[in-house]
């Protein structure tokens, strides 16, 4: 038997009023959106946000109960190295996990997941994480720019302690010309809306879904839960009525909150009903991109026991709004920005050094002493303890998943950012061990002595000329 052991949700913080997107292009005649959609902070990319999520996903759980990782999204900061392997080495998996990037369309996702429990089926792998994440940029302007929201999911897919059990699948594929972006480009292309609505979203969902019902013998009334991602809310409702499901059966559209984030969406709407769902219960996940996938899980006795329930949805109500059109086009680097001089100065990244460091720049990992006991970063092989000072006497100490506090800050206006002031200092953290960091994601008023933090990965510069994204681990205050 296989099925969802963990699942866990991220949405960036920033919210962007559509109305201020409006008020700066609407002169170009796109129709407005009404409510708001997720913007991922400037240091924020579909890596850091699919860190974020399988962290919140594994929780407690040892890493090392990964086998495989798959990495679902559109948007991946690299094409040519592998985006789930800096994920997996973030997170500090085991160097025998098995790795894959998901790539293509939003349909993804799903792919990946099916992938995981297939394995899980062949006796192949026990416990199977998929990250699906994306960070679109839309034209200025433009209807995808109004539509698209950041977030990310992630699932964990095993054989023992499931939420929920996969019951079973059913897949519609073509080759359905609706969008696209060639390898070179950074916007979307998009056909006519009536073409998408009808031909597309339409008749793939309900053609999985229907087939899905039809292969194991049920019927609408047997199901508690139906997810599905639209862009088009009247369709939404319509693709239900269509299928004979209960209205009040359909997972909601984060459309006004969150926006369509992509190959994450049917993972994100998915974590949003297993917050909800019942033991017993039978969950139809549907995705939508050239085709269809649509799963079947049922809720086990062990959904009602896990705590934590309502994280998906306060994240999507823990928000803070992002205060201008412009600092979204600078986020997302659509346009030009003078950093100053300190902002022109760049140095090449030397990854030679990154590949024998990446232990203590992406899994955050330093040392603890075996005589004394102290935690310290980075790795060291003489114990920074004066009372101990013993020599190679040291064992791996992941940091990454330890509290922290705050004990001294600097707010630095002259320092080059996209958003500043920037914000750094030293931080204690939990059990021991104390280092320099950057904080993000928090104001300079906000800051306090003694503040608790939490550790969060992120972009923490890109080297353009060279195509390099550099990552590494940032303090975020432990409520945001």
């Amino acid at each position: 038997m296989s099925g969802i052991r963990a699942y866990g949700a991220y949405i960036p913080r920033y919210r962007l009023d559509r109305k201020l997107i409006f008020a700066a292009t609407g002169f170009l005649g796109a129709s407005p959106m009404q409510g708001e959609k997720a913007v991922a902070n400037f240091d924020e990319d579909s890596i850091t946000m699919a860190v974020a999520a399988s962290i919140e996903c594994l929780g407690n759980l040892p890493r090392s109960i990964v086998q495989r990782l798959y990495f679902a999204t559109t948007t991946p900061p690299y094409q040519v190295r592998q985006n789930s392997a800096i994920i997996a080495g973030a997170l500090d998996l085991s160097p025998a996990v098995g790795t894959g990037d998901v790539t293509g369309c939003t349909k993804s996702a799903t792919g990946a997941l099916l992938a995981g429990l297939a394995a899980l089926q062949a006796g192949e792998q026990e416990n199977v994480l998929v990250a699906a994440s994306d960070c679109r940029v839309g034209k200025p302007g433009g209807p995808q720019e109004y539509l698209y929201g950041d977030g990310a999911a992630a699932l964990l897919v095993g054989s023992e302690d499931l939420l929920a059990t996969f019951e079973g699948h059913y897949s519609v594929t073509c080759d359905f010309p609706d969008r696209w972006r060639a390898d070179e480009e950074k916007f979307e292309h998009a056909w006519e809306d009536r073409f998408i609505r009808d031909e597309g979203y339409t008749k793939f969902i309900p053609q999985a879904i229907s087939g899905l019902l039809s292969k194991y013998s049920l019927s609408p009334n047997d199901v508690a839960r139906v997810v599905f991602p639209c862009i088009y809310p009247r369709e939404h409702a319509a693709i239900g009525k269509q299928l004979g499901i209960d209205p009040a059966k359909l997972q909601g559209s984060t459309l006004d909150m969150v926006g369509e984030t992509g190959s994450a969406s049917p993972l994100l709407m998915m974590a949003a009903a297993l917050d909800k769902a019942k033991p017993g219960d039978l969950v139809i996940l549907a995705s939508y991109g050239s085709g269809s996938d649509a799963l079947l899980f049922k809720a086990t006795d062990k959904i009602g026991s896990i705590g934590n329930r309502e994280n998906t949805k306060n994240q999507m109500t823990a928000r803070r709004p992002l205060p201008s059109y412009e600092k979204y086009l600078a986020f997302r680097n659509a346009m030009p920005i003078d950093l100053g001089i300190r902002g022109e100065v760049k140095q090449a990244t030397p990854l030679s050094a990154l590949y024998r460091e990446r232990k203590q720049i992406l899994s955050l990992c330093g040392s603890r002493c075996r005589s004394c006991g102290t935690p310290q970063f980075p790795a060291n092989r003489i114990c920074v303890n004066p009372d101990c000072l013993s020599v190679d006497q040291m064992d791996e100490y992941r940091f990454s998943d330890k509290k922290a506090v705050v004990f001294s800050y600097t707010s630095d206006s002259l320092a080059a950012s996209i958003s500043p002031p920037s914000i750094y200092g030293l931080i204690d953290f939990e059990g021991g061990g104390r280092f320099w960091f950057d904080f993000t994601d928090c104001d300079p008023e906000s800051v306090q002595v003694g503040m608790p933090l939490r550790m969060s990965f992120r972009r923490k510069y890109q080297d353009e000329l060279r195509g390099i994204h550099g990552y590494f681990w940032k303090a975020v205050p432990a409520g945001a």
